[in-house]
């Protein structure tokens, strides 16, 4: 578990970038022999793009250090669980494992709503490790929401 929340730490770390930023503050890093080769974090409002998630940043990113497409032998460690775009990138890359911080109940597509993570009708599946930092994960979010909504009630007053 030590290895777990070391490299999960790494993804919180890219959490607070996307947090820095005003944005969902999720972050992500993939691992390949115990070594990090792609990060990334949430920037879909700053880069106004859909698909600015942090899973897929990251994987772009391990795929050209890579030189290849399959990411087969690394790991993924993400602060909260994939959506549904992000699960299905997953299982094309065929990342074998991902660890996951905290999960997501009204969109994770990793055991949530749906597991697309551990289809036997697709060709590749992940296994899944969670509640890595579970507590650091969940605090962030819910602090980031709460400071929102905030943000939000001054707004309408001014």
């Amino acid at each position: 578990m030590k290895r777990d929340e070391k490299y999960m730490r790494e993804a919180i770390r890219q959490a607070r970038k996307a947090y820095a930023l005003e944005e969902v503050p999720i972050g992500c890093v993939i691992v390949c022999q115990d070594k990090i080769i792609g990060r990334g974090y949430n920037r879909r409002t700053v880069d106004k793009n859909t698909l600015a998630h942090a899973e897929l940043t990251a994987i772009r990113k391990a795929c050209r250090k890579m030189d290849d497409w399959r990411l087969e032998e690394c790991t993924m460690y993400v602060t909260l669980e994939p959506c549904q775009m992000c699960s299905g990138a997953i299982v094309q890359a065929r990342i074998p494992r991902v660890v996951v911080g905290c999960m997501n109940p009204k969109a994770g597509c990793a055991g949530s709503i749906l597991n697309l993570l551990d289809r036997k009708e697709f060709n590749h599946q992940a296994e899944l490790t969670v509640g890595v930092l579970a507590e650091e994960c969940s605090e962030m979010m819910k602090q980031f929401f709460r400071e929102l909504r905030e943000r939000q009630k001054a707004k309408k007053k001014s």
